[in-house]
């Protein structure tokens, strides 16, 4: 890995840290306005996105010298595909906008869009170094079905932790109940009918979005390494 690669590397962590300061900084801003915490778990949601960016740069690491089939590898990739949802969970706070009364509803939507979108690109970048590392072993039509199949896994996961109210951290202390949960919302479909549509619409919006970010990465790239004309 060469110098350019990693300092890039830096300077795109510290955009992140940066992007991520500036919506403490807003979330700071609404509470001295309000004088009041409301929202605080906006706080505690964008730390958990940063949990699964973490576990991929971890599985990056390991794959430069063990196979993917090892058991290593094998875990850090599990843990980062259960916390992940948590990155694009945040995109269903919007609904907290409406639980109190606040000085400047304006300001509120501007502060959540902050957390929102630094949570979403975090998730993005995630995705993108675990969907680079499959394209080293995989064949892309492989790779795209395996990317939807992660995008559908946290569109059901997020309308598991909004909806049912469990969350990652269940999977651990508490996993039969929340299997039994989900699985008597599976078998009775026609009582949950929001299950399938926000399972959908959070799909869409997830994979639509990462879609164009992948074409414009592509298209960067393109740019960068086509030969120079001439003068």
């Amino acid at each position: 890995m060469n110098k350019r690669f990693v300092s890039s590397r830096a300077r795109l962590g510290l955009a992140l840290g940066c992007a991520s300061a500036a919506s403490l900084l807003l979330y700071g801003v609404g509470v001295i306005k309000n004088d009041s915490t409301d929202f605080w778990y906006l706080i505690l949601n964008l730390s958990l996105a940063w949990i699964p960016l973490v576990f991929a740069l971890w599985l990056e690491r390991i794959l430069r010298i063990k196979l993917w089939s090892s058991r290593q590898a094998l875990l850090v990739t599990a843990l980062w595909l259960c916390f992940l949802p948590n990155s694009f969970y945040m995109v269903v706070d919007y609904i907290h906008l409406q639980e109190v009364d606040r000085v400047d509803l304006l300001f509120d939507v501007i502060m959540f869009t902050s957390f929102i979108l630094n949570a979403l690109i975090i998730g993005y970048i995630s995705l993108y170094l675990v969907h680079q590392e499959l394209r080293k072993r995989l064949s892309a039509r492989a790779c795209t079905w395996l990317v939807l199949l992660v995008f559908f896994i946290c569109s059901f996961a997020i309308y598991v932790g909004r909806e049912l109210r469990w969350n990652t951290w269940d999977l651990l202390i508490n996993p039969f109940n929340m299997l039994f949960d989900i699985t008597d919302k599976l078998l009775n479909l026609q009582s949950n009918p929001r299950l399938v549509s926000t399972t959908l619409a959070l799909f869409v919006l997830l994979s639509s979005t990462y879609l164009v970010i992948w074409q414009a990465i592509r298209v960067i790239q393109a740019a960068k390494n086509a030969p120079r004309s001439q003068p």
